[in-house]
């Protein structure tokens, strides 16, 4: 079997614990006003790569990946979910450390026992919370979050290991009062071991012109990250207090 690959990063060092394969899946439903990997958008863009050569790509480098495993990012890697769940079942036999960074947007109770196989053999879940608030989900992504809000109580009951990630961009995700309700509901669930606020930045901007497309949030200035910390303490007071 071959999956479409945007592109793979040899030594990822911010997508999950120790050093990294990190595996770039070509497709995603979503259009974050700040995503800056537009170019993995189109599910036919990318090229092919079977299972094998990406473990044999780890192979290759499988001293400095002691502490670390592979992560599978995007675009939205349950996007080709058989694919994705071979390949972690392949590391898995291999006894690699397996990551999945997703959106959890594709989720639904209807193919929940094919996710069900591919969480059997995911050790970690990255899950990208753009928004608290459905409407603003909406506004940001195209999409609702009830899926992603359905895919955190999923991996709740299964005792799936998750890292919250969540973007401070100015004006859009910062204000308090959203800060605080995001702790709020997130405070039930006790799978939730890390919760990572990331500063809103500009990198992908240039990627929009080589695409040919204009940059949705124009001159919105970057998030500093003190910025970040302070949004963190915002959301880390609204799960302390509602536990």
């Amino acid at each position: 079997m071959t999956g479409r690959i945007h592109s793979i990063e040899s030594f990822g060092t911010v997508d999950g614990p120790g050093i990294r394969l990190v595996v770039f899946f070509q497709g995603c439903p979503m259009r974050c006003l700040y995503c800056h990997n537009p170019d993995t958008w189109n599910p036919q863009g990318g090229h092919e790569i079977s299972v094998e050569q990406i473990l044999r790509l780890y192979q290759k480098n499988k001293s400095f990946y002691r502490n670390g495993g592979i992560t599978a990012t995007g675009g939205e890697p349950l996007m080709q979910l058989k694919f994705l769940t071979e390949l972690f079942q392949s590391a898995r036999r291999q006894k690699i450390h397996t990551c999945l960074d997703t959106s959890g947007i594709t989720y639904s109770a209807k193919k929940v026992e094919k996710i069900d196989q591919l969480l059997d053999v995911t050790d970690l879940v990255l899950l990208d919370l753009k928004h608290i608030s459905p409407q603003k989900h909406q506004d940001i992504t195209g999409h609702s979050n009830k899926n992603v809000l359905d895919f955190l109580s999923h991996l709740n009951q299964r005792g799936i290991p998750v890292w919250i990630r969540h973007v401070l961009v100015p004006g859009l995700t910062d204000d308090s009062q959203s800060l605080y309700e995001l702790g709020r509901q997130l405070a039930p669930y006790r799978c939730i071991q890390v919760l990572d606020v990331l500063p809103y930045h500009t990198m992908g901007k240039s990627k929009y012109q080589e695409l040919g497309l204009s940059y949705p949030l124009g001159d919105t200035p970057e998030a500093t990250e003190e910025q970040a910390k302070a949004a963190r303490r915002e959301i880390l007071l609204g799960i302390r207090e509602n536990r």
